[in-house]
């Protein structure tokens, strides 16, 4: 009993340590739909024109993508595809790797199972909590993964953010508080929060969020890309062991009908 209870808490710590590890504000939660084909191809977009100048996504296809999200190949090859490469090929950086780590000090990594590794709700959280920091070398910091090696290359389209104060919801235990009279939101001011400098960002705080969203649906259609096949299929074998229950049960009646 002694050594099965010491090898469950072997196999415990690692989750603790990743937990530990992984720690940071509260995320918040984003509904991802990978039947979304519109928001994919936005994300699809997004990530090719921003994030695949460092970043790769070496186990998808250009064709396989095209073909899921509903994209002509002749228009992926146009639109999509910046290094040369084939409608075949896969999805790799332009940038050389021994390039990278001179630049960043280690080479950016792939990602085409992010979403897989560390959840959308993750993504979406870290790609919305860059702000400047001129202490950083790149000149950013982020909230969700402090002190990041990575510069904030979607800076353009958010605007500046910045810490700064700003009225917020008052929090008790976890609850938002109302006034119990008027029903309003209960409010001070925090000056530990990320506020965008207005008009520095050629998108609204809305159509970034929208941005971001569609860009983490790419990356989460990319982590698996035949989610909705396995979905259907279990679905359709779901239904095959209901109808084939009717007939065993019906069966096993008839053999134990005269077993008293």
């Amino acid at each position: 009993m002694k050594k099965l209870l010491a090898v469950l808490i072997l196999a415990i710590l690692p989750v603790f340590s990743f937990a530990a590890e992984h720690g940071g504000p509260e995320l918040e939660k984003v509904d991802i739909d990978v039947s979304d084909k519109a928001a994919m191809q936005d994300g699809a977009r997004t990530f090719v024109n921003y994030c695949m100048g460092c970043h790769s996504a070496k186990y998808q296809r250009y064709e396989r993508v095209a073909d899921d999200l509903g994209i002509p190949h002749e228009l992926m090859l146009e639109k999509l595809v910046f290094t040369g490469a084939k409608i075949g090929d896969h999805m790799n950086t332009g940038m050389q790797s021994n390039d990278a780590k001179t630049w960043f000090g280690a080479a950016p990594p792939d990602l085409t199972l992010v979403a897989r590794v560390r959840g959308t709700d993750w993504l979406y959280g870290y790609l919305r909590s860059f702000y400047e920091d001129p202490a950083r070398p790149l000149g950013v910091n982020n909230r969700v993964f402090p002190n990041v090696g990575m510069p904030n290359v979607l800076a353009s389209l958010q605007g500046r953010q910045v810490v700064g104060c700003k009225q917020v919801q008052v929090v008790e235990e976890g609850k938002k508080q109302y006034d119990p009279l008027t029903g309003a939101p209960l409010t001070h001011e925090a000056c530990d929060q990320l506020t965008i400098v207005p008009k520095t960002g050629s998108l609204t705080a809305e159509q970034f969020d929208e941005k971001i969203k569609n860009l983490v649906t790419f990356l989460a259609y990319s982590a698996n890309p035949v989610k909705l096949q396995h979905q259907r299929i279990g679905t359709y074998v779901l239904l095959y062991l209901a109808f084939f229950f009717v007939f065993a049960y019906l069966l096993k009646r008839e053999y134990w009908k005269d077993v008293h």
